[in-house]
């Protein structure tokens, strides 16, 4: 991966590839410089100092938790840093960072084949390979569909910015909302499967409290730049593997503006039917659909066909449907068992079904009976928790410590910002397997807060609060111990009770 990002001008030098192979012996081996793999190779140090660890990654810049915040028991807020593998070394003597791509894993041998001829062999291995970019069918090797996933293709859209005039937005997830709001000067076309936008994090109220942010014109950037850039030199010959997965603050400080005036049309319940060329458009005979903003007829250099019919013409696409899971490279020849995303099912200590392998962060699947508030999403916060717990079930295993599941498994949360305001997500925040069978209290101030708890007989299950509620402590004990709250009733959420104090 190269990044011709900027300040301050570190250079991370580019590390031969050679065609000799040499075996190489280490205690530990984890594959992946994202978020999952560092954390797990950082704690691995931790708990055994003296140890050979090997980091294996495919790319020139290593992801770093850093300027870590507690706001809950299991909850920290936190930004993510790219480093260049010297800074781990220099924090972790034990811990060798080498640059390559695994091509074969031997899970009988004990050892990983890699792209540059090299073989290691390890006693423990943890996989953490992330996850790649599910790219909208009907895109094929389109040059105007791009999509967003590494700091490359963050460059890439951000080139692409310069002069375009209107873009497609495919998808509702996190990486999807955030892009519509930090977009300006450019017309968005923001396409989404379901009724409401960003169903996989809110509720339709939670849609229409946000509603009104999408198109409002944002001030200028003043934040301070919470990531240093490093600039890497890129030759040819180049490892063909995307690098790891963006963090929370991705868009910090990039200039996302285009060469028209900010709109956000947005098309529910559809998803595309076909790209076209502006020749397959006049050859076919597709009627051009226009926003209420468009003067006369323009021509685009690719259109899009939804499953509502509607042809529209843009700059182009950007696609961000969500991930599965970068497993591929490890299937030869061994026997894991996978998930239908294609995930390796880990145990409740995060051991595949391979003797003496573990897998943490969006490559793997829990295959464990699971706390009834939590449940998997492929996000960054849970990357961090699974690979800090993998570590710890790697040590006890030659260790001989006996190792309990992390206190993070029993109950979901993770904090994000949306449109520019704090979100927290908390156990079961949008009912999540209760089958309608729950009541909702609800406390709404227009553009400050959005507050909603998801009640069962009168015990908590999960929370959405967004704005500055600080409630997020208050609510993550009422989840786990399920106090009755019956008797509270509606004042449960009245804003003249502080609620914190009588709980806390």
């Amino acid at each position: 991966m190269s990044s011709s990002l900027h300040e301050p001008k570190s250079q991370v030098k580019k590390q031969k590839i050679s065609n000799v192979e040499e075996m190489k012996e280490y205690t530990y081996i984890v594959v992946g410089g994202g978020i999952a793999g560092v954390t797990c190779a950082e704690h691995l140090y931790i708990l055994d100092p003296e140890a050979q660890t090997l980091l294996l990654t495919a790319s020139y810049l290593i992801k770093t938790v850093t300027n870590v915040l507690p706001l809950t028991k299991t909850l920290d807020a936190f930004d993510v840093e790219e480093q260049p593998p010297e800074d781990l070394a220099s924090r972790c003597p034990s811990v060798t960072v080498e640059r390559d791509a695994v091509v074969q894993l031997d899970a009988k041998n004990k050892v990983i084949h890699t792209n540059s001829g090299n073989k290691f062999k390890y006693e423990k291995l943890c996989i953490c390979s992330g996850a790649k970019p599910k790219v909208i069918p009907a895109a094929g090797n389109n040059p105007y569909v791009l999509w967003i996933r590494d700091t490359e293709s963050v460059s890439q859209f951000q080139a692409r910015m310069m002069n375009a005039k209107r873009i497609i937005i495919v998808g509702n997830g996190g990486i999807a909302t955030e892009m519509v709001y930090e977009v300006t000067g450019v017309e968005v076309i923001w396409v989404i499967k379901d009724k409401y936008m960003t169903a996989n994090f809110i509720d339709p109220g939670a849609a229409e409290f946000f509603r009104p942010e999408l198109c409002k014109e944002k001030g200028k950037k003043v934040l301070p730049l919470k990531r240093r850039k490093y600039t890497v030199d890129k030759a040819s010959g180049d490892l063909p593997v995307m690098g790891g997965a963006l963090g929370p603050d991705w868009h910090e400080k990039l200039e996302l503006k285009g060469d028209s005036t900010h709109r956000v049309i947005l098309e529910t319940e559809v998803e595309v039917s076909c790209i076209l060329s502006p020749e397959e458009v006049k050859k076919l005979g597709k009627t051009v659909s226009t926003t209420r903003f468009e003067e006369g007829s323009a021509e685009w250099p690719v259109y899009v066909e939804l499953t509502n019919d509607k042809v529209y013409g843009c700059s182009f696409i950007v696609s961000a449907t969500g991930v599965i899971p970068n497993s591929k490279d490890f299937l030869a020849g061994n026997n894991f068992s996978l998930s239908l995303e294609g995930g390796f099912l880990v145990d409740d200590k995060m051991q595949t079904t391979e003797s003496d392998i573990y897998a943490a962060g969006d490559v793997c699947t829990p295959n464990w009976e699971i706390s009834r508030h939590w449940f998997q999403m492929r996000l960054w916060t849970q990357a961090r928790q699974m690979g800090s717990y993998a570590a710890k079930c790697m040590w006890s295993s030659i260790s001989g410590e006996e190792m309990y599941m992390d206190f993070c498994f029993e109950l979901f949360c993770h904090a994000t910002k949306f449109f520019g305001k704090k979100v927290i997500l908390l156990g079961l925040f949008n009912g999540q397997g209760l089958e309608s069978k729950y009541d909702i209290l609800l406390r709404y101030s227009e553009g400050v807060e959005y507050i909603k708890c998801v009640m069962v007989e009168g015990r908590m299950q999960g929370a959405l609060l967004i704005g500055e509620t600080d409630l997020e402590e208050t609510f993550e004990n009422l989840i786990l111990n399920q106090m009755d709250l019956s008797e509270f009733g509606e004042d449960l959420l009245n804003p003249d009770i502080d609620i914190e104090d009588y709980f806390d």
